[in-house]
């Protein structure tokens, strides 16, 4: 039975980094994933799939060794957030307020995936198990016994970076708390009339907001929040009929634009009643799924991946055994409730966005332009978006 300092099953996004991260530290470490992603092409049309990266992230992505890579594919970097519901109460957001070059980028999940499995290929310290699963686990006092499809590994460290849905979560017995929004969105690809602006904005109406996330060229990608029935019926249009339908609802700043492609989803929010059981960690979605209003899902994951290497850093720092279930509780500890508050914030602009109230339209509305007008709370709410 081979063994390993830490299994990790989902070699996602943040598996993946997770894998680098641990690896980095001279553990051993094993990836469990079911299929590997489409090799890269720079004439493939774009994926629906995109994440807004943040700095912090991007940084991460840059320790490991998977940033040059996705720089040398495609992305696309914007310095500016502009956010409003009245245009009066119009909000923009300036990297150049924070002293930054940039806010973020714009990345396909799936070339941030390629580029951090390419990396993975080439460390000496870490074995990719694809195409290969989860079918079960036992954990005992040295550590976790795990079933694969094909064969049985041990691990000291078991890590579930396997989604929403988590295999890993459910079998260790965690449970979880939350629920459904009644809400869905939908990811609209178009070509653009106008060209790149270096923006991403998102504009909010009582039945949800409606986002541009730009894309390399003449290129961007949509996000159309709604009740569930209205997406189903948006999501059974032609494409031409979801052109006009975007045409007419989106802001006119937006501009002219040829929908290429679409899909949907619930959206939902699910928090783990606990990140650790003995030698299990959650990380990711499989801990924490969030409202995507603000693009903070996959950049929470990553400050999960980030908080776990320094716990253990510290600990083989201090002479300690890095694998002690009290060393592992530290990182819950370091975790959780950041993760509860940005959960949180997201459900209370959810909240108050979707309020009916003349009131409440009109406390939203003057939030945003006192906000904008107060450059010390806005450039300190932007810095911590950004992870800084």
């Amino acid at each position: 039975m081979k063994s390993y300092d830490c299994v990790i099953v989902g070699g996602g996004m943040v598996g993946a980094a997770s894998a680098l991260s641990l690896a980095e530290l001279g553990l051993t470490v094993a990836v469990v994933e079911r299929a590997l992603p489409q090799a890269f092409d720079p004439e493939q049309a774009f994926d629906l799939r995109v994440s807004a990266i943040s700095l912090s992230s991007q940084y991460l992505l840059e320790q490991v060794g998977a940033w040059q890579q996705i720089s040398q594919w495609r992305l696309c970097p914007y310095k500016r957030l502009g956010v409003w519901e009245q245009e009066i109460s119009y909000a923009e957001f300036n990297s150049d307020d924070i002293h930054q070059s940039q806010l973020g980028a714009i990345i396909e999940n799936r070339l941030i995936q390629l580029a951090l499995l390419e990396q993975i290929d080439n460390h000496d310290n870490i074995c990719l198990y694809c195409p290969d699963s989860l079918t079960g686990f036992v954990q005992h006092e040295q550590g976790v016994d795990i079933e694969l499809t094909r064969e049985t590994v041990k691990a000291k460290l078991l890590i579930a970076a396997d989604g929403a849905n988590s295999r890993v979560r459910q079998l260790a017995g965690i449970g979880t708390t939350g629920w459904d929004y009644q809400q869905s969105a939908m990811l609209i690809n178009v070509e653009t009339e106008l060209a790149q602006q270096n923006i991403t904005w998102q504009q909010f109406f009582p039945t949800g907001p409606v986002a541009m996330l730009p894309m390399p060229g003449r290129h961007a990608s949509l996000v159309w929040y709604h009740h569930r029935d209205e997406i189903k019926r948006l999501k059974n249009l032609s494409l031409k009929q979801l052109e006009q339908a975007v045409m007419a609802h989106f802001p006119k700043r937006l501009g002219a634009v040829e929908v290429v492609d679409r899909a949907s989803f619930d959206l939902t929010r699910r928090h783990a009643n606990q990140y650790q059981k003995q030698r299990v960690l959650l990380m990711g979605d499989a801990a924490h799924s969030i409202n995507p209003m603000a693009g903070q899902g996959v950049n929470l994951g990553f400050k999960d991946v980030k908080a776990l290497q320094k716990v253990i850093a510290e600990a083989i720092g201090n002479g300690e055994c890095w694998h002690d279930l009290a060393v592992l509780a530290r990182y819950e500890k370091l975790r959780r409730n950041d993760n509860l508050l940005m959960m949180s914030a997201m459900d209370a602009l959810y909240a108050s966005f979707s309020h009916p109230s003349l009131l409440m339209k009109g406390l939203r509305n003057a939030g945003l332009f006192i906000a904008n007008r107060a450059p010390v709370l806005k450039n300190k709410a932007l810095a911590y978006a950004c992870g800084l």
